[in-house]
This record gives C-alpha cells, structure tokens and sequence, in this order.
C-alpha cells in the first residue's frame, strides 16, 4: 500500500467542512459558525477559521452571534466548540483562551490510501458475527442517530425529523454519495459509522460502539464495510479524524497514518 502524500491529506482536511442541510449559520471571512441539530455532542461549533482581522475581534463577535442558538433545553449549546484545525491561524488557541475557553478534545487527521479488497483483509478481521446494515433504510437510519446520541451525547431525534429528512439520506446511499452503516449483534443495533464522498476522497466520521460490545470486532467491521463502499464507487483516498485515546489504535493497525492533530476547544457563550 503507497501511503497518500502530506499535501493530498491536507488539502483533504482542509476541504473538509461540514454543515447538515437547513442548519443555521453565520459567517464572515474568518469563520464559520454552524448550529447543528441538538442531537450532537456540540452542537453549537466554528468549523473553520481563517486569518484576517485580530483573532481576539474574531472570538467577541462570534459570541455575540452564537447567543441565539442557545436552548436552555439543550445544555450542550450553552458552550461554542470551536475546532483548531491544521490551517489553522496564527493566535487562535491564545485568544481562546483568553476568552475562557478550556480544552475539549484532540482528534489525529488520519488517511491512508483505498487498496483492494485482499490488502484490507489481514489487517480487519471483520467480526463473522456482525451483521451490516445500511441507511438507506428508516428503521437503520434511526439506530444510527440513536447510537450516536448514546455513545456521544446529545438529544435523541424524534421520528417525525428522522422521515422528514429519510429520503434525502437514502437517496445518497444509494447514489454513491455515503450514509451509515449499522452493526448488530443478536439483532440489536451496537455500532455504527459514516461516511461521505467527496470526489476522490472518503470521508469517515461518527464511528462508535456500546461500551458492552466492544472488543468483539464491531469498529473493524462498521470500518471494512465503509472502505469497501467508497472503494466501490471510486475513492482513493480514506480520511478520518479520530479521538486519540480510542479509534486512532485501531485506526494505525487498518493501515492509516497519522498527518497531524486538530484540537477543539469549549467556549463559554455566557
């Protein structure tokens, strides 16, 4: 497997800015500031940052636009997660935290490159008891969301929201465009991930697994099934941002390699 080239993976990452269809949004030249529907683990984010006027200038007028997308009724959206990403400007952590921001997580951009089908085997022994399911189906796509809340905080979406946005998911599923992929167990939904495509690069996000499934092949699984999908219509190139403490291991031994870390940064809108 020839590994993909810094450059490739950087200018993967930076092009890699995701805001869900209908959520609101303000922005300026700096940034871009996105509410995310409340059954995210953040959903108040900066999902990019570019130079430009005084990052501290930056910071007030982003919480002086972030105080209406707080609900009382979703305490996580008390708090702007602001992500530093690789292109990062200069001064950005240092205004941050001069603004009171603390430290939420740190995430490795890992990629490696689509091989065939043989390359990936040694290296994920997906779990023969696993089964796959695609969202392109509503009862799939509502354990996907529903996991998802579980495992990563947030508030559950209810099932009118699920169908009103149901067709658009399973329309890309079966387009080639990307979606969700679910493991069960004994028919009980346990793990789950993403992924979308852009041109040639796969984007995989939103990997995880119930504390009482783990170790039994379920993340290698949801993952052998996403490479194959992409490597199916076409990509070359695997991205994923990976919690350092859990996915990365598993993500080193299926053969990515890390580029460089991103950090995010919880910020009191007050």
């Amino acid at each position: 497997m020839i590994p993909p080239s810094r450059e490739r993976v950087h200018a993967a990452s930076a092009a890699w800015v995701f805001v869900p269809a209908g959520a609101p949004r303000a922005e300026a030249d700096e940034y871009l500031l996105v509410r995310h529907p409340d059954w995210t683990e953040r959903p108040v984010q900066v999902v990019r940052t570019h130079a430009g006027r005084p990052m501290a200038e930056v910071v007030d007028e982003v919480l002086e636009r972030a105080r209406p997308m707080v609900d009382p009724a979703v305490p996580s959206s008390a708090d702007v997660a602001w992500w530093v990403r690789l292109d990062a400007p200069d001064g950005l952590e240092e205004a941050l935290v001069a603004h009171g921001a603390r430290p939420d997580e740190t995430v490795d951009v890992l990629a490696r490159t689509i091989a065939d089908a043989a390359d990936d085997e040694p290296q994920l022994h997906p779990a023969g008891d696993v089964e796959l399911r695609w969202s392109d189906d509503l009862a799939v796509f509502a354990d996907a969301v529903r996991l998802a809340a579980d495992v990563f905080g947030g508030v559950a979406t209810d099932r009118t929201a699920l169908k009103a946005t149901f067709p658009g998911e399973a329309a890309k599923v079966r387009g080639g465009g990307g979606g969700a992929v679910v493991a069960y167990l004994d028919g009980r939904p346990v793990g789950s991930g993403g992924v979308t495509l852009a041109g040639p690069d796969a984007r995989l996000w939103g990997g995880v697994v119930l504390p009482e499934a783990r170790g039994r092949g379920v993340y290698r699984a949801v993952l052998a099934a996403r490479l194959a999908y992409a490597r199916e219509v076409g990509a070359d190139l695997a991205i994923v941002k990976g919690r350092v403490e859990t996915s990365g291991p598993i993500l080193r031994r299926a053969g990515f390699a890390a580029f460089g870390q991103e950090r995010s940064w919880l910020l009191p809108i007050g």
